[in-house]
This record gives C-alpha cells, sequence and structure tokens, in this order.
C-alpha cells in the first residue's frame, strides 16, 4: 500500500532530523530550489538527474571518483568507472561515445590557458562584444559553445590582438567546425615533425602552418 503525501512528509522530515549537519547543508539548496522554482522543466530536470545518480552510485565503487578536483569531473570520473560503463550502454548504446566526446571537449577546453568569456575577449582586443562575435561568425576566431554561451580558446590571445597568423590559417582550415579546428590547432601534427600548429605559428612559421591547414580534412590527412 502506498503512502499518502502527509506519510511521506513524516517520514521525510523524520530522515531529515537524523542526517548530519554535513548532509543537511548540501540538502538545502536542493530542497529550496523545488520549493521555488515555477520552472517546472527544471524540477523535471532535477528529478532524472538525481534518479540517475542514485542507480550509478549503487552499481560502483566511488573512492575512484570523489577524488576528482571539481563537481564536474566528478560527474565524468563517475561516468568513466567500469561499474558505470556496464550500466549505460543497456540504456543508450552510444553511451561510451558520447563520454569520451565530452571528456575530449573537457581537455580541448582546459589545454593551453583555458578559455575566456566573450566579455573578456573583448576587453582583451579592445573592442565591443558584438565584434567578438563578428569575428566568431566570419571565421577569423575560435568560439566554442559550452552551454548557452560561446567560450574563446585563450591560446588565441596576445597582448591586445589575436596570435599573429591565426587568421589566415582559419582561413586555409578545410574543416569548420570549431571544435575540430581547435583539436587540430594544439596537438601534435606528423606533417610537421610531431608539433602542433600552435607551436610553430607561436615561432612565426606562419607559411608551414598554412600548408598543413590547406590540407586538413583531406582523406588521410593529419
Amino acid at each position: 500500500m502506498s503512502l499518502t503525501i502527509e506519510e511521506k512528509k513524516t517520514q521525510l522530515h523524520g530522515s531529515i532530523n537524523q542526517l548530519p549537519r554535513e548532509s543537511i547543508d548540501l540538502l538545502l539548496p536542493l530542497v529550496s530550489e523545488f520549493n521555488h522554482s515555477r520552472k517546472e522543466v527544471k524540477q523535471i530536470f532535477l528529478v532524472r538527474a538525481i534518479r540517475a545518480l542514485l542507480t550509478l552510485t549503487d552499481e560502483v565503487s566511488l573512492e575512484e571518483a570523489t577524488a576528482a578536483p571539481t563537481d564536474y569531473d566528478l560527474l565524468l570520473a563517475l561516468l568513466q568507472l567500469p561499474e558505470a560503463m556496464q550500466v549505460l550502454p543497456s540504456r543508450d548504446p552510444l553511451a561510451e561515445a558520447k563520454i569520451r566526446g565530452l571528456i575530449a571537449k573537457r581537455q580541448l577546453l582546459q589545454a593551453e590557458g583555458g578559455i575566456v568569456s566573450s566579455e573578456e575577449a573583448a576587453q582583451i582586443l579592445g573592442i565591443k562584444r558584438q565584434a567578438v562575435d563578428k569575428r566568431r561568425l566570419n571565421g577569423k576566431l575560435i568560439g566554442l559553445l559550452a552551454g548557452r554561451a560561446y567560450v574563446y580558446p585563450a591560446w588565441q590571445f596576445g597582448t591586445g590582438e589575436t596570435l599573429r597568423g591565426l587568421e589566415k590559417v582559419l582561413q586555409h582550415l578545410q574543416v569548420r567546425d570549431p571544435w575540430m579546428q581547435t583539436a587540430w590547432m594544439i596537438n601534435g601534427n606528423i606533417r610537421l615533425s610531431g608539433l602542433s600548429p600552435l607551436e610553430l605559428l607561436r615561432e612565426g612559421n606562419l607559411e608551414v602552418v598554412m600548408n598543413a591547414a590547406k590540407i586538413y580534412g583531406e582523406q588521410g590527412a593529419a
């Protein structure tokens, strides 16, 4: 027989009274969010996210995941645990590939000085934020969509300007996907003796990098 809403409230109240202070401090913002949020979709998201976490934490050993430096890294670490990978594919055959994609994007966002916001990019360049957006739309600056906003790899910027030669390199790249452009710029390239295009561009070897950019994306090209 299922409990009435009042019985559930009584049970919840009793459970909360037994919690240590640390757990109460953790739960309070969540309870407040459910109590005050007027967006039903947000409440649905929180319920489903918590349910998913509860399912995973029933299956895995958590010591490795909790060693992660940030909450976001903890989630990725949790999803990568072998126990989790046994649970997820039964619900989504593409789960493992999706997780690898998230990890790869995370690494790109953290590489070579991390990222800056549109406002920070505008401040570095001494222009308006709208001008930063225009450069991105015109393919003169790499902008990565993170959530609802664009962020910009910090390695693109010098003192008051973009990295010298970057715009020309981007114009010659055969791929337009900004994530692929970022990966190409910062990873070692066999056509560049194992160096990254970014390293060579910083050294002023624009012509060499441009030639590599022209053939990137062709079948078999690195």
